[in-house]
């Protein structure tokens, strides 16, 4: 999908072996690399990552922090915190977590960019709800001013696929 001049792709598989400019690790806001996405950003990146967390510290849910990629084809991890389904407000920090891994990525001059479906795993979000929230997150911005010129969503198994392919297809 095109907007404006940006691409939007889905692509289902392993964010560690994606070829972008940058990957979006679905954090804690410990920053601290334990298992899903971020075991394998971990695992793949090497121990530089997870320094380079310890020297951030901690962020709020919503936000975002960047590091390099390590020994990943990524030049650069942006770690986004989404929500944990029942501490409320949940949506609303899905969007920011979204959006403050965009703005980073427009502040770094990174031109492109992949997320996982965040939130979806041990922290219990609705996988189509994220579909939605994340989906029109991204268009909302490409929309506006931005140097990206490709979003990803690398997404790992097919259910995760066919709802954000389903959100894609609402919007053409």
């Amino acid at each position: 999908m095109l907007i404006h001049n940006s691409t939007i792709q889905l692509v289902m598989g392993d964010i560690t072996d994606i070829e972008t400019d940058s990957i979006v690790n679905a954090a804690n806001s410990a920053l601290k690399l334990g298992g899903g996405v971020a075991g394998a950003i971990r695992r793949r990146g090497g121990p530089r990552i997870q320094e380079e967390c310890d020297a951030i510290g901690g962020i709020q849910v919503g936000g975002a922090a960047i590091t390099t990629g390590g020994d990943l084809k990524a030049k650069y991890v942006v770690h986004a915190v989404g929500p944990m389904m029942g501490e409320g407000n949940e949506d609303e920090k899905l969007r920011e977590a979204t959006l403050n891994s965009l703005k980073l990525a427009d502040e770094n001059e990174i031109r492109s960019i992949a997320f996982p479906a965040i939130s979806t795993g041990v922290f219990g979000y609705p996988l189509k709800r994220c579909a939605r929230i994340m989906v029109e997150s991204v268009v909302d911005y490409l929309r506006g001013d931005t140097a990206l010129e490709r979003v990803v969503f690398c997404l790992f198994d097919q259910e995760a696929y066919d709802a954000f392919e389903l959100e894609l297809k609402g919007l053409t």
